[in-house]
Order: C-alpha cells, then sequence, then structure tokens
C-alpha cells in the first residue's frame, strides 16, 4: 500500500477485540499519516473518550462485554462537545442488511463489512471525515 497522506493529522481510535485486526487496521491508518490509538473493549475506548476527542471512531460490533451497537448508541446521547458526534466507522463481520440497518439506527454513520483492503479502509475514512462539517 502506498500512502496517500489524506489521513494526516487526523486522531482514530479504534475498539476492536481481534488483535490481528486490531493490529492491521492500526498499521494502515498509520501508514497513512493518522494518530491511532487502538482498544480491545468498550471499557477501554470510555477511558480514551474521557482524554481524548477522536476525529473519527472505528468500532468493531461484536465485541466482548458490551457490543458495539450499545457502545455508540451511548456515544450518540453525549453533547457533542463530549464527542456525542464523532463520526463513526461500523467495521464488522456482521455483514447482511439487517446488520448494516442496526448498526446505522445505533448511530454509527457507515456500515463496513471485514474483511477490508488497506485502500478501501482509507478511502472510507477519508470520505466520512470530508462528508462531517466541522
Amino acid at each position: 500500500m502506498q500512502s496517500s497522506g489524506i489521513l494526516a493529522g487526523l486522531d482514530i481510535l479504534v475498539v476492536e477485540d481481534d488483535n490481528d485486526t486490531r493490529f492491521f487496521i492500526t498499521t494502515v491508518l498509520e501508514m497513512d499519516g493518522a494518530k491511532v490509538i487502538a482498544v480491545m473493549s468498550v471499557a477501554e475506548a470510555r477511558k480514551v473518550l474521557s482524554e481524548l476527542q477522536p476525529d473519527v471512531l472505528v468500532c468493531d460490533i461484536g465485541l466482548p462485554g458490551e457490543d458495539g451497537y450499545t457502545f455508540i448508541s451511548k456515544i450518540r446521547a453525549l453533547k457533542p462537545k463530549n464527542g456525542g458526534r464523532v463520526p463513526a466507522i461500523a467495521l464488522t463481520a456482521y455483514a447482511d442488511s439487517e446488520a448494516r440497518i442496526r448498526a446505522l439506527e445505533a448511530g454509527f454513520d457507515t456500515h463496513v463489512s471485514k474483511p477490508i483492503g488497506p485502500e478501501e479502509l482509507v478511502e472510507i475514512v477519508a470520505s466520512l471525515v470530508a462528508s462531517c462539517n466541522w
């Protein structure tokens, strides 16, 4: 993968419990210039969100303890200044149309099925950021 640099300067929070997938996502995003904080659980993500407001959230759905649907619903209940409007991508193996609808209804901005190629991941993150009005 050749870096486009389009993600340079972005702070991205990745919530993914699978070690290999978390490593892949983190590596791809960092190679394109993003600063990534990667955690394994919703509990860890909450700690990060109490200290940092990322530009983008990339979150798995099938997480131990609290799932991604519940997590994004709770984030969307926050005030914007507390991270309630962070652009969020559901990156999940739950790929059917029901899962997509549920993810969007829960509050994710987009739903992406695993596996995903590196260029596609960068493109999706960049597209989501470009569509946001900051």
